[in-house]
């Protein structure tokens, strides 16, 4: 289609047909499936879903996209298409009641807030596949001790079972980015592997904890968490930021707030 790639909306097409077949297997979707495509583009994956499942709703922000999209795949199946900007969608009102399978290549500049806003909708999320800057998915598969664990290492599996899958070459896109990609699998836990007594303090802990991570566990944290706090946690207040499990982390925050909230 004669649609050329814009770079606000982070648009990557995949065209590599190997690939788009190697995903959709992965994906696996079935006619019984509640299916949410997030950046469908011209329908590289959305066309042969439609066809495996014969129903599919998307999330588009480009206003040029649809009538594209509808010529594309709209004879494969039932197609809704949303016209908005996914961080305004309502998950929880596209699940009525059903568990969603999300999927989708996102845009490499907004994917870390897409991901932190589905984390809000996670009661309705059954899992999800998508394809992501290769550095990205490294960092949310990321363990204690390496430079790319982090904030989003650490929220990201508090909530679901991370799966790195495969990696995606710059030359199954077009235009071709600058980056490595990669597939993952993200499925909510179905017990959570540590509970906080209250997730917003959690959340707020990791957030503090990682704006400084060259400082020490005690100094970037000592706004919010006494020193006394990070001994009885039975942790070094000498360690980094990076150097300290989700376990810990969770463990850390029940102490600070022992009463559930």
């Amino acid at each position: 289609m004669n649609h050329k790639a814009r770079k606000r909306f982070g648009q990557n097409f995949l065209t590599d047909t190997t690939i788009i077949e190697r995903i959709v297997n992965s994906i696996n979707p079935q006619a019984s499936d509640k299916l949410v495509e997030i950046g469908p583009g011209l329908g590289a994956l959305t066309c042969p879903i439609l066809v495996r499942c014969g129903h599919l709703e998307v999330i588009e922000i480009d206003r040029d996209i649809p009538p594209l999209l509808k010529k594309n795949c709209g004879q494969k199946g039932d197609l809704i298409i949303h016209n908005m900007d996914v961080l305004q969608f309502d998950f929880a009102k596209a699940a009525a009641g059903q568990k969603l399978r999300i999927i989708g290549n996102l845009p490499y500049n907004i994917s870390t807030p897409i991901i932190f806003h589905l984390v809000n909708y996670i009661d309705a999320i059954r899992d999800m596949h998508f394809m992501l800057q290769k550095e990205v998915v490294t960092r949310l598969a990321a363990a204690p001790g390496s430079k790319a664990y982090g904030r989003l290492s650490i929220m990201a599996q508090y909530h679901f079972r991370v799966t790195p899958l495969f990696l995606v070459p710059a030359t199954a896109f077009n235009p071709q980015p600058k980056v490595e990609s990669a597939i993952v699998r993200l499925v909510p836990h179905e017990t959570l592997p540590a509970q906080a007594n209250n997730p917003q303090a959690f959340a707020q802990l990791i957030s503090a904890a990682f704006s400084q991570r060259r400082k020490t566990l005690k100094n970037v944290l000592k706004t919010i968490c006494p020193e006394e706090a990070i001994r009885q946690a039975g942790l070094d207040p000498g360690l980094r930021p990076e150097q300290i499990s989700l376990n810990e982390y969770v463990n850390l925050c029940n102490i600070i707030h022992p009463d559930n909230v």
